[in-house]
């Protein structure tokens, strides 16, 4: 599985403005396959632990604060060079920096409402998938 799967997540400033079906439609369109998808609301302690990494950054209770804001989408992503090619497909964190048809180019408001999320690497893809979806999931 190493290599060929990544997580998404929808943050809530995507999923108020109606721009999961778009976003859907881009992943899709570049040849992912989705094996998951789900709609939950993330706790502010879930949102802590699932960004535990970024514990000592500045941002970090207000990223804690916006991950919690309201209900995201997390969604279990398939495809060869899955984290690279996903992260290619969303574009910069910054909006004002990505490329011409990425996702946070279209629909990303600011830096930290960049409206989705992507796994930056094969380990914490596989541990990110494992934090929203089951084994079962991952490995069916």
């Amino acid at each position: 599985m190493m290599g060929k799967i990544t997580l998404a997540v929808i943050k809530p400033d995507s999923v108020e403005k109606g721009y999961i079906g778009p976003i859907l439609f881009h992943i899709v369109n570049a040849g992912f396959y989705i094996r998951a998808l789900k709609m939950t609301d993330l706790s502010k302690r879930s949102a802590k632990k699932f960004y535990a990494e970024h514990k000592e950054s500045l941002f970090f209770d207000s990223l804690v604060n916006f991950m919690s804001s309201g209900p995201i989408v997390s969604i279990l992503l398939e495809k060869e060079n899955a984290v690279e090619d996903f992260r290619t497909l969303i574009g910069d964190k910054n909006p004002i920096h990505a490329a011409e048809g990425t996702i946070r180019k279209l629909y990303a408001s600011s830096l930290e409402k960049n409206a989705i999320h992507g796994s930056d690497s094969n380990q914490n893809a596989f541990r990110e998938c494992l934090f929203y979806f089951s084994h079962r999931e991952i490995f069916w």
